[in-house]
């Protein structure tokens, strides 16, 4: 058996446990025998996860659920997998179980042409569907539901105590996860989860890429200025909600206006 390596307690990162990168970040919550994952990531990390939770003498029948902090496709694609291996259920936003449901390839970002990006994504049903304001129990711990769009529509953080399992809001370094409008991403929503994690009393932020790192609300407040500015840029087309410079530019050609330097 390998002895556990809690980052806080109750709290193990399955990357920090077995001292190298397995996908994206999968947190084990526990409290005396029972258990339950937040994330899985990819199919082809699922069996290296199992062995590291049997080594860790995780008892597979006391795993509660596992959850999908959002529907895409590298937080979620080994789901169906660890499910039929654990003999769990899985828990999820209504607005993500439907893509989940059915193996939807463009919601979870599963295929992506474009790019050449084309993936399994196995079809899951989710038992729980869980909102704001839900709590979930594990032994005499409660991790309190937070629903914080943004990203994706159904993207959910949890609290428990000073800690907020943010999922892809925000990173150590200020960057946030993509923003894309065939992805369902909303800037407006965004921007007020954001602010919603600045003005709260949590210490410590454990997202679902990257290193855990205190909360700082300087940092949030740079991320927030950035996604402001999207509001107003065309470079994120439908995700913006104006594009003023562009509404100039139209009206200079419209007017025949030349630059002053025409020489």
């Amino acid at each position: 058996m390998l002895n556990r390596k809690p980052i806080f307690p109750h709290v193990i990162e399955v990357n920090v446990q077995a001292g190298h990168v397995i996908g994206c970040n999968v947190y084990v919550i526990y409290d005396g025998e029972e258990w339950l994952l937040i994330d899985i990531g990819y199919e082809e990390s699922v069996d290296e996860i199992v062995e590291l939770i049997r080594q860790l003498d995780f008892s597979f029948s006391k795993c509660k659920t596992l959850i999908a902090t959002h529907a895409d496709v590298d937080h979620i694609q080994g789901l169906a997998k660890a499910k039929q291996m654990l003999r769990t259920t899985v828990t999820a936003h209504a607005l993500a179980a439907g893509p989940l449901a059915q193996g939807d390839k463009l919601r979870t970002f599963a295929e992506i042409e474009a790019q050449g990006i084309h993936l399994n994504m196995p079809a899951v049903e989710c038992e729980h569907l869980v909102d704001e304001g839900d709590v979930i129990q594990i032994g005499d711990l409660e991790l309190e539901v937070w629903l914080t769009p943004g990203h994706t529509d159904s993207q959910l953080s949890f609290r428990m105590g000073d800690l907020l399992f943010s999922g892809d809001n925000i990173y150590r370094d200020g960057c946030v996860g993509a923003i894309d409008a065939h992805h369902g991403s909303d800037l407006p929503a965004f921007i007020a989860s954001l602010e919603r994690i600045r003005e709260s009393d949590v210490k410590w932020l454990l997202p679902s890429h990257g290193p855990i790192f205190r909360k700082d609300d300087q940092l949030i407040n740079r991320t927030i200025a950035r996604l402001d500015s999207y509001l107003h840029m065309a470079d994120f087309g439908t995700c913006a909600i104006d594009w003023p410079l562009m509404d100039e530019w139209e009206r200079e050609i419209a007017d025949g206006k030349l630059p002053d330097d025409n020489s």
